[in-house]
């Protein structure tokens, strides 16, 4: 992720030069000390996404609403990966603190208007035991595997100690991992497992792929892997406009769903979401995909890291995105925004 300091003053529209020792980070929560309980979460409502205009329909999405959230308990912050309900209307999160969240969202019509029976614990080790490095709870993403959000198993990708885990969830809980996947190589720090999704259509439905937030090959691409049918199989996407990766979903009528960021002091945040054909997915593939969306400060965003997909009663595609406010909502927000695909 961008160093946060800069991150926060882009975001507020404001250029200065920090000054050694001057940026202090946001303190994240010791999620190994968690507890499972529940909390309140407030809602604000965002009803247009440009802030010049009314308009609904961007690129080719279509606006459905969006929330500004907020929550008194400490624990809440830093949601860096998102995975929705088939009926949109639970949710389940996690953050880069080592915390996973759950709660219920409600809707006037199709536009969101909040969330209740919230409930936050910690992201457990293997054997039920506590995740007690901070290097270890840097959860950026979380995918449904199996069965659903009450009863299944759902991947967890980790971007410091840089593993994808299989998790138990039972009673609507995230429980302790049975296994993990790693990468193939040794990824850069920092830039880890940013982005873990599950194929839902096609020759390797029910695959795992991902992608780090920045691993090029030599050739400038962002690396990707695909796991299916017991094999590993590298492909690339191709960098347009230096963006960094921050999560991929597989949609219910085909297509794989990247969405990415990009920082620059200059220009503050940007934010993109491309489309894949999984026909091309395979080894050695280079993609390119197909823009959906694209925003700037222009529009309200933020640090926009988790993407989730479901569909309507229409059987319309949405997706919902959700953002990392690094656990300082005094200078970030922490934002769930709904599209619908129109094309």
């Amino acid at each position: 992720m961008p160093h946060k300091f800069c991150l926060k003053l882009a975001l507020l529209g404001v250029l200065v030069v920090p000054l050694a020792g001057f940026a202090l980070p946001a303190v994240k929560p010791n999620a190994s000390k968690l507890t499972l309980h529940s909390l309140a979460v407030n809602a604000s409502p965002i009803r247009n996404f440009s802030k010049s205009g009314s308009n609904d329909l961007f690129g080719r999405l279509r606006f459905r609403g969006g929330l500004v959230l907020s929550s008194s308990d400490r624990a809440f912050g830093g949601l860096s990966g998102i995975e929705i309900s088939p009926d949109g209307r639970h949710l389940l999160a996690v953050s880069d603190a080592g915390a996973w969240f759950r709660a219920r969202l409600n809707y006037k019509g199709k536009r969101p208007t909040g969330l209740d029976k919230a409930t936050i614990g910690p992201i457990l080790a293997l054997g039920n035991k506590r995740l007690r490095r901070g290097r270890d709870r840097d959860a950026e993403a979380i995918r449904l595997f199996k069965g659903d959000l009450n009863n299944g198993i759902a991947l967890v990708g980790f971007e410091r100690n840089q593993r994808i885990g299989f998790f138990k969830i039972k009673g609507g809980r995230l429980m302790s991992p049975q296994r993990y996947l790693r990468p193939p190589t040794r990824l850069r720090a920092n830039k880890g497992i940013e982005a873990a999704g599950v194929i839902r259509t096609g020759a390797h439905k029910g695959g795992v792929i991902a992608f780090a937030e920045r691993t090029l090959d030599r050739n400038g691409h962002h690396q990707g892997w695909l796991w299916h049918g017991g094999k590993r199989h590298p492909f690339a996407l191709t960098n347009v406009g230096d963006f960094d990766i921050t999560d991929i979903a597989g949609g219910p009528k085909g297509g794989v769903y990247v969405l990415e960021r990009r920082f620059r002091w200059t220009e503050g945040v940007k934010m993109r979401i491309r489309r894949l054909a999984v026909k091309n997915i395979k080894r050695g593939a280079v993609l390119r995909g197909e823009t959906m969306i694209a925003a700037n400060l222009g529009y309200h965003i933020d640090n926009m890291e988790g993407l989730a997909i479901h569909q309507d009663k229409a059987k319309r595609t949405i997706l919902t995105l959700i953002s990392d406010d690094n656990f300082n909502s005094f200078l970030q927000r922490t934002m769930l925004l709904q599209f619908e695909v129109v094309r």
